[in-house]
């Protein structure tokens, strides 16, 4: 599906980017890793090079601009291109159209909308040489909407227009952008949003409930899309945003 392709994956110490970056590892994608805690990179990158693959650790923090651009230029001087530009990293914190203050909307948009157009940006000149893919990480949130997490829908849904109209003007290019819509996935996300572990495996439990099919997301269920939408089998599609959520997006309340 990818082999021999080279793949840059953000968020990739943790969650659906780990899950992501070893799936393409898997069918044969050289895959370099990007977070911010090189220790984890660095032992992900261990344990696929343990499996056969190949893979590079680049360590950064992603609101950094001067970063953002390191982080490409280390990826394509280290493998000589690239093809598949995936952006998993993200962040998600409490708050209401009442008492989200500007700096936390701030913070919420240099992650999980500044530095995907930010990347996407930086990885055009080389994405086109190859006719390379991006693939966005976004969520049912952009999708539809829910209460208490304001900031982090309205990022979510930004990624979801950035990745069609980014589709529009780099489509004859031969540049393929496209997102996932993820449900409630068992990922260090919410914890690292505040959630305390209790509370973590009581919404779990409840969103056993909200999701018509019954149980909530594995980053497997993420990794095995994106590596479709980045693959050459998905060729004739570009500006999609694939809800994978077990149904979340075709319910209303009740």
């Amino acid at each position: 599906m990818v082999k021999g392709k080279i793949a840059l994956v953000t968020g990739a110490s943790s969650g659906i980017g780990r899950a992501t970056a070893r799936a393409l590892a898997r069918h044969g994608a050289r895959v370099a890793l990007t977070g911010r805690q090189l220790s984890a990179l660095e032992e992900e990158a261990g344990r696929i090079a343990a499996s056969g693959g190949e893979a590079f650790a680049i360590a950064g923090d992603l609101k950094n601009e001067e970063m953002r651009k390191r982080i490409v230029e280390e990826t394509v001087a280290h493998f000589g291109g690239l093809d598949i530009l995936v952006n998993a990293a993200g962040t998600i914190a409490n708050g209401t159209i009442e008492n989200t203050t500007l700096a936390d909307w701030r913070t919420m948009f240099e992650l999980n909308l500044e530095a995907v157009f930010s990347l996407m940006q930086l990885a055009v000149p080389h994405l086109e040489k190859n006719k390379g893919s991006v693939v966005n990480v976004s969520s049912v949130t952009g999708i539809r909407a829910f209460p208490n997490v304001l900031a982090y829908c309205v990022s979510k849904a930004g990624v979801d227009q950035l990745t069609r109209c980014a589709a529009l003007e780099l489509a004859p290019r031969g540049i393929r952008v496209n997102a996932v819509d993820p449900g409630v996935v068992v990922t260090n996300l919410h914890r690292r949003g505040g959630m305390g572990e209790e509370k973590y495996q009581g919404f779990l439990e409840h969103s056993r409930t909200t999701h018509p099919l019954g149980r909530v997301g594995q980053t497997e269920d993420i990794a095995d899309a994106i590596v479709f939408l980045a693959s050459d089998q998905a060729g004739w599609i570009t500006g999609v945003s694939l809800p994978i959520d077990g149904g979340r997006h075709q319910t209303c309340a009740r």
